[in-house]
């Protein structure tokens, strides 16, 4: 990417290609922390144009900017629960390639995720966990099915569940590239989902 430009485009596999770059720029410990200065914030202190939106887990061992590399103004970054959707989630990846006009949406699910476990151990248990906490189990119990409660398979089918809602969203379909990928909490490193 161009440090120097503020809004820089490219077509999705290049803004994949920019993010995968800048992670292997972090798994390595050699990241740059690019575009986040002064100058920067007053560059986008008036309008946004990020060329990625980031649907990722709310782990605080997970932060996109970070994990990517990237500067001020480059992703929109939404977090949920174990990436969960519901409508107004949908709708906050939504606003990135219909309002921003971001030509790639990331799935980021990541290694031991406590949401992840947190259902799985519910769903296997037949608990009802407090709260608000059941619209999480509800969300990933068809990827608990599928997977027999194991926690990284069942996070990686997760992830591609909701790489698959989000394809056939009829205001991502065409404006959007959806791809699905997943974080490693001992390397650093992303790898893109198949």
């Amino acid at each position: 990417m161009c440090d120097e430009t503020v809004a820089w485009r490219g077509s999705s596999r290049q803004m994949w290609t920019a993010l995968e770059q800048g992670n292997r720029r972090w798994a390595a410990g050699t990241s740059r922390r690019p575009r986040q200065d002064p100058e920067r914030r007053r560059q986008v202190a008036t309008r946004q144009s990020p060329y990625a939106v980031v649907l990722s887990c709310i782990d605080s061992r997970v932060p996109p900017e970070v994990v990517f590399d990237v500067g001020l103004g480059d992703l929109l970054v939404v977090r949920t629960a174990a990436h969960t959707l519901d409508s107004l989630v949908t709708a906050a990846v939504q606003f990135g390639p219909q309002d921003l006009r971001a030509p790639l949406v990331v799935v980021l699910g990541h290694q031991r995720c406590g949401a992840v476990t947190a259902a799985a151990r519910a769903l296997r248990l037949r608990e009802t966990l407090p709260g608000e906490l059941p619209h999480i189990v509800a969300a990933l119990e068809p990827a608990y099915a599928t997977c027999e409660g194991q926690v990284e398979p069942m996070t990686r089918a997760h992830i591609r569940r909701t790489v698959a809602r989000l394809r056939t969203d009829p205001l991502l379909y065409g404006a959007a590239t959806v791809i699905g990928a997943f974080y490693s909490l001992d390397t650093g490193l992303v790898t893109r989902l198949a």
